[in-house]
């Protein structure tokens, strides 16, 4: 068995890098390390995976011929077919060693058969590795390993899309073009390194040329350079020679790079240049060169990236992030590509073609390039409804198909080591325009396998800087941040995933049948997203090899889920969020790989006790469910990590009650691996309970009583790691103390109380003492003697986001001058005795929302408001009845027209 699949190895070369799925290898190898004892011929087979994951790492292509990658995807599905195996043995033999004695003993002949079966797959695995060996010797040839460069044609082609456009085509980059030149002539001495960096096809090689071509005669010396992801130091200094110096081949043949530098030097001294490096994928490329450029006069670099790391090599004042076109620029873009042909129009759209032509423009989402390609390809048809129509319901595949905006973003999905390729595959499975959640990523993507532990990082802290990486090479949109700057929500453009489907789908990692039929999905699929899914006809469907289920706003059969969860015995993650269900099958407990369940705003009620068989489960959220107790079982989950189980509750008006947590289950101290545990109520023996979860990170607790304060804060206060805490107390009557929390450790930035408070004043420990360490607070049902922005902006200075909901104040807020100086949003809502509020000059220096909401008795504008110049957005609403008269009678509208979202009403 060794010496076969070292075969495999061996002959695989230069062509194997992406292909086996590194997910697979790296998980093989973990569960092989902690299996004791293994039949020989498995561990064999994990420790040739083991070498093969070290191999992988050592070796890269690109660019494999078609018959190179049929071979690898049949490499592929034996890797498959392996890790099946060996999940199914993990399972059984981990069992076996749970067993008691006599259980064993009765057991045995049941085990028997198992171990037997899996002694003839390994034995089937064997054979298909011979077979798969002599199959490659007999057709795959020499040559055909060798990568051919078409990604130098591919780049070449989509650069070449771009740079046709004449000048009265671009459109949208004027802004762009001006701060490029004003920066072309600042008055920096020496080299000043400016970056253009943006998703592929967003034209930034579009712009640059266009201010080149402008600008270039202005400097001594001038100079475009293509750099690529292939590139040879010493031949691109040797083109920038022969191009300032115009020096034969054979004068720069025998030197070397630092010569070829001097050279360079030598040349510009007493010379302003410009030189434009165009299409840089590592910061090597520039660092590797820059000191040629160091003379006394105002040298000007120019770098375009996609990838935000390499833009970071500027001075943040002179980095120029590009994004999409606007809807109207957009649209201009669409008219002069498809109609430059039609005489006399003036590139004007007809009448009965401008909703299909909108329709296109917002499918593509603002890219330059997907615009430019599609409105190439309508310049050759009728200008009719019908042509248009028959072109828009394709258009999905017109532009996955498209060579010119295939080239581009394949590019980057290329250059993506193997690690991110799965997490960037797993992405488009989700959704169009789904907001992707940071933390559900996360979770979902440990699950998986694709994040595991290296040395102190915990997978969830891998697969976040993966997730860092994938937005940093422009792979993802970033929606919203969180208090701490890391991504909260992110997107992937709906273009990027219509071509990253295809590809995910052709290298068997998963398939998305959006409003598709069952028929067409391959029974072998591993992974299949049936996100918004409402035929309820579907029939029952056997996925023997089914890894991954995401059915994200599905109306649920039951007989589909029934079958997935009979027949699907190696389900790792069930994703159901928001889908019509409204029970959970028994059948459940009996997939022992499964890691992940999701049934976030779902109608289940309860949850079957046979889930307690779930060894394996890693995250269970059940958050805005009618769950109200968890089954006795949960606690036997010993690897369960993250814990989201609050219930949603229709608002009370008179307690004001949004959710509600569920009940602690007896001996919860068993899950000493938990991580998040959201949310739980209150209990005598809680504190005990919590005594012994020390690696809890987030942490909610509702239904908090007096009585409880004293034992649950302090134990809270021992927590090492707690980063975010949310206290509830059991009504908003009920007096809650807080002088026993006193956090230990720094960690804990994240908190919100809704209670009211027995001191009647802000001034506690938990803001005195670990104030400084808080970036996100929010307070509820407060009753306060003071004006708690200015107890707050003292003990609390740091704060990015503050919210006071409900709290009883003094009817006079102040915020003070140079107050909350990090605070981007501030939330006051609901605060009966207000009426009026003052922002003293250089109070919220850096915000950017601002929420206004239910202060009934404020009847004049706030004081100083016109002064927040980076407001985003600003609600002022459910005021007195007579604010907006005083709003428009102060011109406060034209005062504020710089704030983009506006909303103003009584």
């Amino acid at each position: 068995m060794a010496e076969a699949v070292m075969l495999v190895v061996s002959k695989i070369g230069s062509v194997l890098v992406e292909e086996i799925t590194f997910a697979v290898i790296s998980k093989l190898s973990e569960k092989v390390t902690n299996l004791k004892e293994l039949p020989v011929n498995v561990k064999e087979i994990g420790n040739e995976l083991t070498m093969m994951n070290n191999f992988i790492k050592r070796i890269s292509t690109t660019d494999l011929t078609d018959d190179v990658k049929a071979w690898i995807a049949e490499v592929r599905e034996l890797a498959h077919y392996v890790e099946d195996v060996l999940d199914k043995y993990s399972y059984y033999a981990l069992k076996l060693e749970e067993e008691n004695s006599v259980k064993k003993f009765f057991a045995k002949a049941n085990y028997i058969t198992v171990f037997s079966e899996i002694a003839n797959e390994i034995t089937q695995i064997k054979g298909k590795i011979k077979n798969s060996v002599k199959r490659k010797d007999r057709w795959l040839q020499l040559s055909e390993l060798t990568p051919y460069p078409l990604a130098d044609v591919q780049r070449k082609q989509s650069r070449d899309c771009l740079l046709e456009l004449d000048q009265d085509d671009v459109v949208g980059i004027e802004d762009n073009r001006k701060q490029l030149t004003e920066w072309l002539y600042s008055d920096e001495q020496g080299s000043t390194v400016i970056t253009v960096s943006g998703m592929g096809g967003l034209g930034k090689t579009t712009l640059v040329a266009n201010v080149y071509e402008r600008e270039k005669s202005n400097f001594n010396i001038y100079h475009w350079m293509v750099v690529s992801q292939k590139y040879d130091i010493a031949e691109l200094l040797r083109k920038m020679l022969r191009k300032f110096w115009s020096l034969e081949d054979t004068q720069l043949a025998d030197l070397d790079a630092h010569e070829l530098k001097s050279a360079i030097k030598e040349r510009l001294k007493d010379s302003k240049c410009l030189v434009v490096l165009d299409d840089v994928w590592n910061r090597e490329a520039y660092s590797q060169i820059a000191d040629a450029f160091q003379n006394n006069k105002a040298n000007r670099i120019i770098i375009t990236t996609r990838q935000d790391q390499i833009a970071s090599l500027a001075n943040i004042t002179r980095q120029l992030k590009l994004l999409p076109l606007k809807h109207s620029d957009a649209f201009d873009l669409l008219c002069r590509k498809a109609f430059f042909n039609s005489m006399g129009c003036n590139y004007k759209c007809p009448q009965e073609l401008e909703k299909l032509a909108n329709d296109i423009v917002d499918r593509c989402q603002g890219l330059p390039l997907a615009i430019v390609s599609i409105g190439g390809m309508l310049s050759s048809m009728p200008p009719t409804h019908y042509v248009w129509n028959e072109t828009y319901k394709q258009l999905r595949s017109e532009m996955a198909n498209d060579n010119h905006i295939r080239a581009i973003l394949n590019l980057s999905y290329q250059d993506l080591p193997g690690e991110l390729r799965n997490c960037f595959l797993y992405c488009s499975l989700l959704p169009k325009a789904h907001q992707l959640s940071r933390e559900t990523l996360v979770r979902l993507w440990v699950a998986e396998g694709f994040a595991v532990q290296k040395e102190e990082n915990t997978p969830e802290e891998v697969a976040d800087r993966y997730l860092r990486e994938l937005i940093q090479r422009n792979m993802l949109e970033v929606l919203e941040s969180d208090e701490l700057g890391r991504v909260s929500t992110c997107k992937m453009h709906d273009l990027i995933r219509d071509l990253a489907l295809p590809i995910a789908k052709k290298e068997k990692f998963g398939f998305a049948n959006d409003f598709g039929t069952m028929i067409k999905t391959d029974r072998e699929v591993r992974r299949l997203s049936l996100c918004q899914w409402k035929d309820k006809t579907v029939l029952q469907v056997k996925f023997l090899r089914l890894r991954t289920l995401v059915a994200l706003e599905m109306a649920t059969s039951p007989q589909l889920l029934s079958s997935v969860l009979s027949e699907s015995s190696y389900l790792t993650v069930l994703e159901l969020q928001d889908s019509d269900i409204t029970e959970v099958p028994a059948s459940i407990g009996n997939l022992f790989n499964l890691r992940y369940i999701g049934l976030q705003r779902t109608r289940v009620k309860s949850l079957p006790e046979s889930i307690g068989k779930l060894s394996s489960l890693h995250t269970l959220n059940i958050k805005q469910t009618k769950i109200q107790k968890l089954p006795r079982g949960i606690v036997k989950v010993k690897k369960l990590r993250h814990l989201l189980a609050d219930r949603y509750e229709i608002e009370n008006k008179s307690e004001f009650r949004y959710f509600k947590g569920v009940q602690a289950p007896i001996d919860l101290s068993n899950l000493e691996e938990l991580q998040t545990l959201e949310t739980v109520e209150a209990s005598k023996d809680l504190a005990d309970q919590l005594t012994k979860l020390m690696q809890l990170r987030s942490l909610w607790i509702d239904n908090i009583s007096a009585a409880d304060c004293a034992n649950l804060f302090a134990t809270l206060s021992k927590m090492p790691l707690l980063s975010g805490l949310l206290l509830s107390a059991s009504h908003e009557n009920e007096a809650l103390c807080f002088d026993a929390l006193k956090p230990g450790s720094e960690n804990l930035h994240r908190l919100i109380i809704r209670g009211c408070w027995a001191a009647g004043t802000l001034k506690c420990p938990i803001f005195r003492d670990h104030g400084k360490y808080l970036k996100y607070l929010a307070i509820s049902w407060c009753r306060l003697q003071e004006d708690p922005l200015l107890v707050l902006a003292s003990h609390v200075p740091n704060l990015t986001y503050l919210s006071l909901n409900r709290v009883s104040t003094p009817s006079a807020l102040v915020l003070s001058a140079g107050c909350f100086p990090q605070l981007k949003t501030l939330a006051l809502k609901y605060m009966p005795d207000v009426n009026y509020l003052e922002i003293i000059d250089g109070a919220l220096q850096h915000i950017e929302c601002f929420y206004v909401v239910s202060l009934p008795k404020l009847d004049i504008v706030p004081q100083g408001i016109e002064s927040l110049r980076y407001l985003k957005r600003l609600w002022l609403l459910d005021l007195h009845k007579n604010f907006s008269i005083r709003w428009e009678k102060n011109g406060m509208h034209q005062k504020m027209q710089h704030v983009p979202e506006l909303r103003v009403k009584d």
